[in-house]
């Protein structure tokens, strides 16, 4: 009996089951070329709010709106058909209330026919994470290390240290998987209380900055490729260098232009033949 292919995108339900099982491969995409190379490799797709320092050049997440995560995402479920698509839900679009929690994650499931959402918080954010999985809104959780709350946190600083800090974790971790989210990120932790995370809680967790132990990794993709090079975080691993390719790429064609070298004959349309004075 020959295999039969999967057909149609990974489900929330089929990465919940992933729990325990073979590690979730995830990725952030912000477009739609991006996405159409990611996803026949990755199991879920971030639209993450690092797109505004990654692409718009922002200090940090906290100005990116709801109408920017809501346009990315639409761009890469264009580009994508196999990987299950989560978007963030922006800096003060759900910490106000649970009511405006749902009212933005259902505009952003609706408008662009992602799988789910993603939202920052551990234990004060259980209610709300309840109160949208209750009214058929999946949720990713997110916890450890929080970029919008960079501020409060007093900087890009890794969490879990010390018996304070790494009870808050887990407890945190604890109460987002009671709240009924589907998955949680754990970024930034310290690798034995995200190992410990993992062994505690029966949902997936998904490390960037915390352990192998993991049920699957995330990484920003233009980390990994070299196309983002302001600074690289110690957890990222560079698989490629884009961005010398990219700047040689140029280089060479703004050479030809200088010099007239490109176009050439092959390039342009309606050129003679030679010894033919008609137009081809």
């Amino acid at each position: 009996m020959s295999a039969t292919k999967k057909m149609g995108r990974v489900s929330v339900p089929e990465l919940r089951a992933r729990k325990g099982g073979e590690p979730i491969v995830c990725l952030t995409a912000y477009t739609m070329p991006m996405a159409q190379r990611l996803d026949e490799h990755c199991d879920l797709l971030l639209v993450g709010d690092s797109l505004g320092m990654v692409l718009y050049g922002m200090d940090s997440t906290l100005a990116v709106s709801v109408d920017m995560m809501i346009n990315h995402g639409k761009a890469v479920m264009r580009g994508s058909k196999n990987a299950c698509v989560v978007v963030d839900l922006p800096f003060g679009s759900y910490q106000e209330s649970k009511e405006q929690a749902f009212r933005t994650a259902s505009r952003i499931l609706a408008e662009t026919g992602c799988a789910a959402v993603k939202l920052e918080g551990g234990a004060e954010l259980a209610e709300t994470i309840e109160f949208l999985n209750q009214r058929g809104v999946p949720v990713m959780a997110h916890i450890g290390l929080m970029p919008q709350q960079v501020n409060t946190m007093g900087g890009f600083k890794s969490q879990g240290r010390g018996e304070e800090g790494a009870e808050k974790v887990v407890n945190d971790a604890i109460a987002v998987a009671k709240a009924g989210a589907f998955s949680v990120v754990v970024e930034g932790t310290v690798e034995p209380v995200a190992r410990r995370i993992t062994e505690t809680i029966d949902i997936p967790t998904i490390g960037i900055g915390a352990s192998v132990a993991c049920d699957g990794q995330v990484l920003v993709t233009e980390d990994i490729l070299g196309l983002f090079s302001d600074f690289t975080p110690k957890f990222v691993k560079r698989y490629a260098n884009l961005g010398d390719e990219i700047s040689k790429a140029v280089g060479e064609y703004a050479s030809e232009v200088r010099t007239r070298q490109f176009p050439t004959d092959e390039h342009c349309f309606g050129v003679a033949k030679k010894g033919n004075l008609r137009a081809v």
